[in-house]
């Protein structure tokens, strides 16, 4: 049940099922430390920035699968599992769904490119921490699976914060979770 009190249904693949070497080969997926999440918040209270929280909408719908990477699985309870000819049904699965054992890395192989494609820096010390400065305007990001933790100086027009909040509505399905 979401927020607004309405339901919603996700397809899940059985990622129990799949084997290591056979339908994936990495799943590793960083995750921003809570550390850096801690140090993020002390950041932005000692130099005056304010901070938000991003939600992306079904991120890992939104990842991309690796050019020639074909996966596939069994249609969901409800839809027909033998075909008219009397063979089995299977689904090519389009997008890395939740379930896969590779479908948080395949987000973050989606998400990580296009931040820097804004010009943000990656930290060396915290692969899920980016960040971007234009004179006194600065912007860092914290991401941590499918949110992103921002902590900008200033939001007015034409501001890093601006820009990229624009940049994002536009790129992605996100809703904004406030401060």
């Amino acid at each position: 049940t979401k927020r607004d009190g309405s339901k919603k249904a996700r397809l899940c693949v059985q990622g129990c099922a799949q084997v290591a070497g056979v339908d994936f080969d990495q799943t590793f997926c960083a995750a921003m430390r809570g550390t850096s999440l801690r140090a993020l918040a002390s950041l932005a209270a000692s130099m005056g920035m304010r901070m938000r929280r991003w939600d992306f909408v079904a991120a890992y719908l939104q990842g991309e699968l690796e050019p020639g990477e074909d996966i596939y699985c069994h249609p969901p309870p409800g839809y027909a599992t033998i075909g008219s000819d009397g063979r089995p049904r299977i689904c090519r699965i389009q997008k890395p769904v939740y379930g896969m054992a590779q479908a948080g890395r395949r987000w973050q192989r989606t998400l990580f490119p296009w931040l820097e494609a804004q010009g943000f820096t990656q930290s060396s010390t915290d692969t899920c921490i980016f960040s971007k400065t234009k004179g006194d305007d600065r912007l860092v990001i914290g991401c941590y699976v499918d949110d992103l933790f921002v902590l900008y100086s200033t939001d007015d027009p034409g501001s890093l914060y601006s820009e990229f909040s624009a940049a994002l509505v536009d790129r992605w399905r996100v809703e904004d979770e406030g401060e």
